[in-house]
C-alpha cells in the first residue's frame, strides 16, 4: 500500500526474513542507542500482516544488554494491520514504550491522499492501543489541501480516539509525480496548532515545518509518562530533560518573528 505523499512505492515486497529483527537489534546495540524508533511497510502479503516481525523486533531490542547497564526504549510506528485484533494483540504484547500509528491527514482528503487506508480504521488502531495500556502517538502532515479548522477537528478526533502524543509537520514533495504542495504553512500557524493541541489535552505536541514524527521521540514519551503519573525507568531518565528543539515552530518564530514567510 502506498500513499500519495510517500516515496515508498507499491509492488512485490522482498521475501519474508525472520532474521531481520535480530539484525535490527544488533544495529541498535552497535550504535549504543538508549531510545529507538522502528517502522516498516505494510505487509498485506503475509498471513499475519508482519505482526510477528514488528513484535519480535521490539522484544529483541528490549533484550539488549549494553555495557553500561542501560536498556533501549522503543517507539514502534505501525501500519493499520486492517485493525485485525489478533495481529494488533501480537504487536501490543511486545510492549513498546510508544505505539505510533499516523493518520497523516484530515477526513475530507484522506481517501485521495491515502487510498489504501481508512480514517476511521486508523483511529480504531489507536483506540485499541490505548485500551491495551500503551502510550499512543500519531502525526498530521500539513500542506496537502487541508484547512487549519480541519486540522483542529482531526486533532480532536485523535484525542478522542486515545492519542497521547501528536506531531504536526509540513509536507515536502518527494518528486513531481507525488501530490503537489498546496500551501506552505507559516511557523506562527504551527505554534497556534500546538497551543490548540495542548488545550485539547494531548500529553505532548511537537509542531513545526521541519518536525517529523520521530523527532525528539524520547522527549515526548517522557512528557507523556509525566502527564500519566507513571514512573520513568532509571535507564531512560536522561529523556526527561527539557531541551530546546530547533525544529519546532516556536524556535523559528522566536528567531525570525511571526512574519508572513520563512525560507527553509
Amino acid at each position: 500500500r502506498r500513499c500519495d505523499f510517500c516515496q515508498i512505492d507499491t509492488g512485490k515486497p522482498a521475501d519474508f526474513d525472520a532474521d531481520e529483527p535480530r539484525r535490527v537489534a544488533e544495529s541498535v546495540a552497535t550504535m549504543g542507542l538508549r531510545y529507538s524508533t522502528i517502522t516498516g511497510v505494510a505487509r498485506d502479503d503475509l498471513d499475519d500482516g508482519g505482526a510477528w516481525l514488528y513484535a519480535e523486533t521490539v522484544r529483541l531490542i528490549h533484550a539488549i544488554e549494553h555495557e553500561d547497564g542501560h536498556q533501549t526504549g522503543v517507539e514502534l510506528l505501525i501500519p493499520d494491520f486492517d485493525s485485525d485484533d489478533d495481529q494488533l494483540a501480537e504487536v501490543f504484547s511486545s510492549r513498546p514504550e510508544v505505539l505510533a500509528h499516523n493518520v497523516e491527514t484530515v477526513p475530507r482528503i484522506f481517501k485521495r491522499i491515502r487510498p489504501g487506508f481508512r480514517y476511521e480504521r486508523s483511529l480504531s488502531v489507536i483506540t485499541k492501543a490505548r485500551d491495551a495500556g500503551l502510550v499512543t502517538k500519531s502525526n498530521l502532515i500539513l500542506g496537502m489541501g487541508e484547512t487549519n479548522d480541519e486540522v483542529i477537528a482531526a486533532m480532536q478526533d485523535l484525542y478522542d480516539a486515545g492519542t497521547d502524543l501528536l506531531t504536526i509537520t509540513q509536507y515536502l514533495r518527494p518528486s513531481p509525480r507525488h501530490h503537489p504542495i498546496e500551501r506552505w504553512v507559516k511557523p506562527q500557524d504551527f505554534v497556534e496548532l500546538r497551543d490548540a493541541g495542548e488545550e485539547i489535552g494531548f500529553a505532548g505536541v511537537m509542531s513545526g515545518p521541519l518536525v517529523r514524527s520521530s523527532y525528539r521521540a524520547g522527549r515526548l514519551w517522557a512528557q507523556a509518562m509525566r502527564r500519566r503519573g507513571e514512573e520513568i525507568p532509571a535507564h531512560l531518565m536522561h529523556l526527561d530533560r527539557e531541551m530546546p528543539a530547533k525544529q519546532e515552530a516556536q524556535a523559528v518564530v522566536n528567531t525570525f518573528g511571526p512574519g508572513e514567510e520563512v525560507q527553509f
